[in-house]
C-alpha cells in the first residue's frame, strides 16, 4: 500500500493543478489560430513580405555585377 501512496499524492496533485492549467493554456492557443493573425501580425508579415523582396532584388543585381565582373565566381563555392 506504501507504493500506491507514492504515486496516488503526486497523481492527484497534477490532476488538481497542472492538468487544469494545461488544457486552458492548450484551448486558448487554438482559439489563437483559428481567429488567424492580429492586425499587427498581419502588418508584421506584410512588413517582412517587402523587405524579402527588395533583399532577392538586391541579390539578382549583386549576381549580376558579379557575373559581369567575374563570371567564375559561381563555381568557387
Amino acid at each position: 500500500m506504501n507504493g500506491f501512496e507514492f504515486i496516488v499524492a503526486p497523481l492527484i496533485l497534477f490532476m488538481i493543478f497542472v492538468a487544469p492549467l494545461w488544457l486552458i493554456l492548450h484551448y486558448r492557443s487554438k482559439k489563437q489560430v483559428s481567429q488567424g493573425l492580429s492586425e499587427h501580425e498581419h502588418r508584421q508579415l506584410v512588413d517582412l513580405a517587402d523587405k524579402a523582396e527588395k533583399m532577392a532584388e538586391r541579390i539578382q543585381t549583386l549576381e549580376s555585377l558579379l557575373d559581369a565582373e567575374a563570371p567564375q565566381w559561381r563555381n568557387k563555392g
